[in-house]
C-alpha cells in the first residue's frame, strides 16, 4: 500500500472521530450513542490499520483502547 493511500485512510480516520464527537459537542443528550460508538470504533480500526502499516507502536496501542471502548459503548447502546 502506498504512503498516499496511507494518508488518505489516516485522514479519513481522523476526520470520522473529529465528526463523532463533534456531533456529541452539538447534539448533547440527544445524540445518537449506537451511531457515535459505530461511527469512533470503524475510525479506531481504520487508524489501527494505518499505525501497523507504519509501524507506529504508540498508536495501535492508543487505537486498540479506542476499539475496545468502542464494542463497550456498541454493547451498552444496545441495552
Amino acid at each position: 500500500m502506498t504512503n498516499k493511500t496511507i494518508n488518505l485512510l489516516e485522514g479519513i480516520g481522523v476526520g470520522m472521530r473529529i465528526l463523532s464527537f463533534m456531533g456529541l459537542s452539538i447534539l448533547g443528550k440527544s445524540t445518537p450513542f449506537l451511531a457515535l460508538w459505530i461511527v469512533n470504533t470503524i475510525d479506531a480500526i481504520i487508524l489501527t490499520y494505518c499505525a501497523v502499516i507504519r509501524e507506529n507502536k504508540s498508536y495501535i496501542i492508543l487505537n486498540v483502547f479506542w476499539i475496545i471502548v468502542g464494542l463497550i459503548g456498541i454493547y451498552n447502546s444496545l441495552k
